[in-house]
């Protein structure tokens, strides 16, 4: 109920200003934004992506220290080869699905570059559920930090795709570098953005069912 009388509140404090901002750009969003202006009959800017107005090298928004050793990592490894994992600043998964998700990786076969922030898994502070053993079994082919200079990542020619949240930032950053988004959204927006990113954007596939090895996505 508190959450519809914020929306509520939102929506009539936004109607009633002089104009709306919006990270994003009408090449991506183009009916949804028309549809809006209309509706709010105020002025819309769409002059997203924020983040390409920074240097990631110079301005990271980022409240976590970031992590540079994992970009000398990607150095290592062939174009389009790694998989990269991170579920935002704030998600948390249960350590059920921690493990699916390790175990997926690592019988993916490919290099993966996973954040693991403190955290993260409910109920732990960091890697303690992995199986014993299980990164000296991948031999190198796996690198988990506790976060990662995002943009930079992303930009990096040996990642191939990304396994997200989608968070809106998260998102539009991968959208922005061309790389194709492994979905499992968690909550609020990351669902509806998941959705735009599987099946009208078309640039990525949502993971529809749970989190479980030898099960597939039809």
């Amino acid at each position: 109920m508190l959450f519809y009388e914020l929306l509520s509140n939102f929506l009539k404090e936004t109607k009633g200003s002089l104009g709306v901002i919006w990270n994003s750009f009408e090449g991506l969003e183009s009916p949804a934004l028309t549809k809006l202006s209309k509706e709010f009959s105020i002025p819309m800017f769409p002059i997203g992506p924020f983040h390409k107005y920074f240097s990631s090298s110079s301005s990271s928004s980022s409240l976590i220290s970031q992590d540079q050793s994992c970009i000398t990592w990607l150095e290592t490894h062939t174009p389009n080869s790694v998989v990269y994992v991170s579920f935002g600043s704030l998600a948390a998964i249960t350590e059920t699905e921690f493990v699916e998700i390790a175990w997926g990786l690592a019988n993916s076969k490919h290099p993966f570059l996973w954040v693991v922030r403190a955290g993260l898994i409910k109920g732990w502070e960091w890697l303690e559920p992995l199986p014993s053993g299980f990164m000296e079994n991948l031999e190198g082919r796996g690198l988990i930090v506790k976060w990662a200079p995002q943009q930079e990542v992303l930009a990096h020619s040996a990642v191939g795709a990304f396994w997200s949240h989608n968070g809106w930032n998260s998102s539009l950053e991968s959208i922005c570098e061309g790389v194709p988004m492994i979905c499992m959204p968690l909550f609020t927006d990351q669902k509806v953005n998941a959705r735009y990113v599987s099946h009208v954007w078309r640039v990525g596939l949502q993971l529809e069912k749970k989190v479980e090895r030898g099960s597939s996505e039809d």
